[in-house]
């Protein structure tokens, strides 16, 4: 297993992987944040666990070949466990509840992974690299495949009592709109979202 201190030597990379509904995003990074190298492959569909873990291993293997970052983090869309293990629930991906991600990217790969909700992701980067990096409270908001966001305050990350504070897809515009995987109906997310 790879200590803190190779993840923040100069020299080392680590693996960003973003999981969307219609794309996995890959960047190897150094530790100051500078994108080294990116890679875009299609999601797989129907993207059940099995086929996008199976898609990411090859899209790890294409990136790293040598097998040299130190670490893996995978943005989900969704909230993910208090852990940083399991993807609890992705809307718009087939059969995503309670999976445990990361514990299987750690055993096909051997590097210590985490996983985080994608929109907090680009949240905290943004508030690091970004244009929030002025300011010590900021929301972010993604468009996508779905709606998400993230809310930093007092530069913290905010993520409420059950880690779906920045879901902001999941606001309810319309109770009588169209019915969202989520269960719930006539969400930001079915009038702003990407198909």
């Amino acid at each position: 297993m790879h200590s803190k201190s190779a993840v923040e030597s100069s020299n080392s990379h680590v693996l960003g992987i973003d999981l969307g509904g219609t794309a996995i995003k890959l960047g190897r990074f150094r530790h100051d944040g500078a994108c080294v190298q990116s890679l875009s492959v299609p999601t797989p569909q129907p993207a059940t666990p099995d086929a996008v873990l199976e898609a990411m291993l090859r899209a790890i293997a294409d990136i790293d070949p040598s097998q040299e970052a130190v670490a893996i983090g995978v943005g989900t869309p969704g909230p993910a466990d208090a852990t940083g293990r399991i993807a609890r629930v992705a809307i718009n991906l087939s059969g995503w509840h309670d999976v445990p991600l990361a514990d299987w990217l750690e055993a096909k790969t051997g590097r210590p992974t985490t996983i985080a909700n994608d929109a907090n992701c680009a949240g905290l980067g943004e508030a690091w690299l970004g244009a929030g990096r002025w300011f010590r409270n900021l929301i972010l908001l993604t468009l996508g495949t779905g709606v998400g966001g993230a809310i930093i305050l007092d530069g913290k990350l905010f993520v409420g009592h059950h880690g779906t504070a920045g879901e902001l897809g999941l606001i309810t515009l319309n109770p009588d709109g169209p019915e969202c995987n989520s269960g719930n109906r006539g969400s930001l997310e079915q009038y702003a979202s990407v198909p």
